[in-house]
């Protein structure tokens, strides 16, 4: 085989790397050694490169390898010539040094110029090296760059890895790399599934490794490996005639577990499905890593969960049935424990544990998770009557929202926080509006879900988000840089994405001011710098409360440009309407729709530079423009065709501004173009006579204010 463009093999054998990082591991190794591999000059399909990997190996494979580096060229800048030449032209010191450090002879460099002058420089031309002389240098330097939080060391080696590693190939086509990885010598030795091929697996070449493992039962390529995952859970599922729930992470998990993955049919005792079917997804799903079976597709509202499931292997046994007893047998300690945790949690009321909430700080200056949700009630009761939900139902539930935190089951599986309030308020017999908004009040959980449904978890989720921004940003926790402890980024946006889509019309600077009001003063000091001389900070309260309450509405205004960024709105519409600063976040949604659709008009860019120009005269006039229009004032022509249709404009803007219909608003503006496009063609707007200029000022002034009804076109791309 030619080893002039031959495909690269890099393969590093360990022990059994982390499942959760395995996937980010193997990505970061092959960029590394494809950007190895550019950064030297060699040439490659670095386009085509595979990742591969398996719980007990990383691996690249880059096709189209040339067997030599190119010709390297370097280029060194040295000195100008006032400092390499002197006043007879001989060379000075500097550019005699300059040139013995590069190697060559001083009548040998170059000239070039640039901004400062004309300089010398040094340039030369070595033959490139064997590409089998670089691979080496390219994968410790692709190890090193690794994201590895805890290298580990084994033996008496000063190295140190993710895992201990065993074995190493590297082959260029179907000849060996020579060199040593982390005490390792490469060869073209690799090795198989650890109990179906325990003996060494001879790679001939680079393009057949992939098929030497498979034959060895070691499925490397993680794609198939988890086609295969899937194959064989829906595989194992028709012995159970349920329908099996396998999220694409808990696929991704089992498949960097294994490498030859088999699933084996399994059941538990009906007597555990007493149990919440949460709590007993979650023990299987992320203690066990079982795939739950459920009565039928679990995105069906009402599935419900059967006695099956179903373990993946990592062995084609000859006796599968002691696989399935061992996985029925682990499992049943922990349904115990659930059911246990159950039960005993049932014999109290939910509301019971208030009282112990008392005894949890949430944060030193804030008070106890008690103190929260007394001032999450009285926000709920506050916001309910205000958006028109029943605020008794909306303090209830805000009075239990934190109760399940004290119950044994939430202690065991923090995960079901919300879960198991609902599952504990309809046991208890609460109204079914507050069980769900126990729940729903922590939507959204994650990016893509859902909002509350419930209008009792809406208000609850709203009043929860805006005490946390309060009080996390009053004692000085916001965000900073990549640090987002209290997850106030998903907080903030989760607060503007429940006011939009549910919708809530809710004054939200106002709102936060309230929350704010509600703090203690302990916790406006706390988020103060200390003085330099040590002494306590003066604290204004009203201040420091405005100044936070406008801090926390840009703050989530922050998060709205990415969350419509990610709808196709453009930044420029965003500003546009932010500029307008709406209190009211369903009525900001209204407007950037609504300018989105006027952008999509013929006249919206010209609109949008009369718009631009308005403000930049109004502005260079030093005048606001606020005057009456005096209409005696008004030239025939161009000037008075304007202020009759501003006129009727205004008037047909009058009815569709109360109705907040900023679709048909901007869409009645649009036909003002033509009537635009003529008065600044024909009419001088600084005449020089004073009177005639503050009368067109305010013709333009008032033209401007009836488009910053909706928002500033002037910062749309104007044509």
């Amino acid at each position: 085989m030619s080893q002039d463009n031959a495909s690269l093999l890099i393969e590093l054998g360990t022990e059994e790397l982390p499942p959760k990082a395995l996937d980010e591991l193997a990505a970061a190794f092959a960029t590394g050694v494809r950007d190895g591999l550019g950064k030297r000059g060699v040439a490659a399909d670095v386009a085509g490169a595979k990742t591969y990997c398996s719980p007990r190996r990383l691996a690249v494979l880059v096709p189209g390898v040339a067997a030599q580096q190119p010709a390297q060229k370097s280029e060194v800048l040295g000195p100008y010539l006032n400092i390499g030449l002197d006043a007879n032209g001989a060379p000075t010191p500097a550019l005699s040094g300059f040139a013995a450090k590069n190697g060559v002879a001083v009548d040998q460099l170059q000239r070039i110029s640039d901004a400062k002058g004309e300089r010398f420089v040094a340039r030369s031309e070595k033959p490139g090296q064997a590409t089998s002389a670089l691979i080496p240098e390219i994968v410790a330097e692709a190890l090193k760059a690794l994201p590895i939080p805890k290298p580990m060391r084994w033996g008496d080696h000063d190295y140190a890895f993710v895992r201990p590693a065993h074995w190493l190939v590297i082959l260029h086509g179907n000849a060996i790399v020579d060199g040593e990885i982390l005490g390792l010598k490469s060869g073209r030795i690799s090795r198989g599934h650890r109990f179906h091929h325990p003996q060494p697996v001879h790679v001939a070449d680079a393009d057949s490794w992939l098929d030497s493992l498979r034959a060895a039962k070691v499925l490397a390529d993680p794609a198939e490996r988890r086609a295969r995952v899937r194959d064989e859970v829906a595989r194992a599922a028709k012995q159970t005639g349920a329908v099996p729930r396998l999220s694409d992470a808990l696929c991704d998990e089992i498949a960097n577990l294994t490498e030859w993955p088999v699933a084996i049919a399994c059941a538990f005792e009906r007597d555990f499905l007493a149990v919440p079917q949460e709590a007993l997804v979650t023990t299987m799903e992320t203690n066990q890593k079982f795939v739950p079976c459920f009565d039928r597709d679990a995105a069906d509202a009402g599935a419900k969960l059967t006695e099956h499931f179903i373990g993946v292997a990592n062995i084609d046994s000859k006796d599968p049935a002691e696989i399935r007893k061992g996985y029925e047998r682990v499992i049943r300690p922990r349904f115990a424990d659930a059911k246990f945790f159950w039960d005993e949690d049932l014999k109290a009321k939910l509301a019971a544990n208030q009282e112990a909430l008392k005894n949890v700080t949430y944060q030193q200056a804030l008070g106890s998770v008690w103190d929260k949700s007394v001032r999450v009630a009285e926000l709920a009761r506050v916001i309910g009557n205000r958006v028109g939900v029943d605020a008794g139902l909306a303090t209830h539930a805000a009075a239990l929202s934190k109760c399940d935190l004290m119950t044994r089951m939430v202690g065991e599986f923090p995960e079901l926080q919300g879960v198991m309030g609902r599952y504990y308020a309809t046991a208890n017999g609460e109204n079914a509006e507050v069980a769900q908004a126990l729940d729903e009040f922590y939507r959204p959980r994650y990016a893509g879900d859902a909002i509350a449904q419930g209008k009792v978890g809406q208000v609850l989720a709203v009043a929860e988000r805006i005490d946390t921004l309060a009080g996390i940003f009053a004692v000085g926790l916001k965000p900073s840089g990549n640090k987002d402890p209290f997850a106030l980024r998903r907080a903030a946006l989760g607060l503007a994405r429940t006011l939009i889509e549910a919708p809530l019309a809710l004054d939200l600077p106002a709102q936060l001011a309230e929350a704010l009001a509600a703090l203690p003063e302990a916790a406006l000091v706390a988020g103060l710098p200390k003085a330099k001389d040590g002494k306590p900070p003066v604290l204004d309260a009203g201040a420091r409360r405005d100044e936070l309450a406008r801090e926390l509405y840009d703050f989530v205004l922050d998060r709205l440009r990415g969350y419509y960024a990610d709808r196709g709105i453009s930044g420029d519409a965003f500003e546009a309407v932010r500029a307008l600063a709406p209190a009211d976040l369903s009525d900001f949604d209204r407007r950037l729709r609504a300018v989105v659709e006027f952008a999509r008009l013929p006249q919206a860019q010209a609109l949008a530079a009369a718009n631009k120009r308005i403000g930049n005269i109004l502005r260079q006039a030093g005048e606001t423009g606020t005057g009456a229009i005096d209409e005696s004032l008004l030239e025939a022509g161009a000037e008075r065709e304007l202020a009759a249709a501003l006129g009727a404009a205004q008037t047909d803007a009058a009815p569709l501004i109360a109705a907040r219909d900023y679709v048909g608003l901007l869409t009645r503006l649009a036909s003002l173009r033509d009537a635009v496009d003529r008065y600044f063609t024909d009419v001088m707007v600084m005449a020089d006579d004073a009177r005639l200029r503050a009368n067109r000022l305010a013709l333009l002034a008032s033209l401007r204010r009836l488009f910053l009804r909706v928002a500033d076109i002037s910062l749309l791309p104007a044509g």
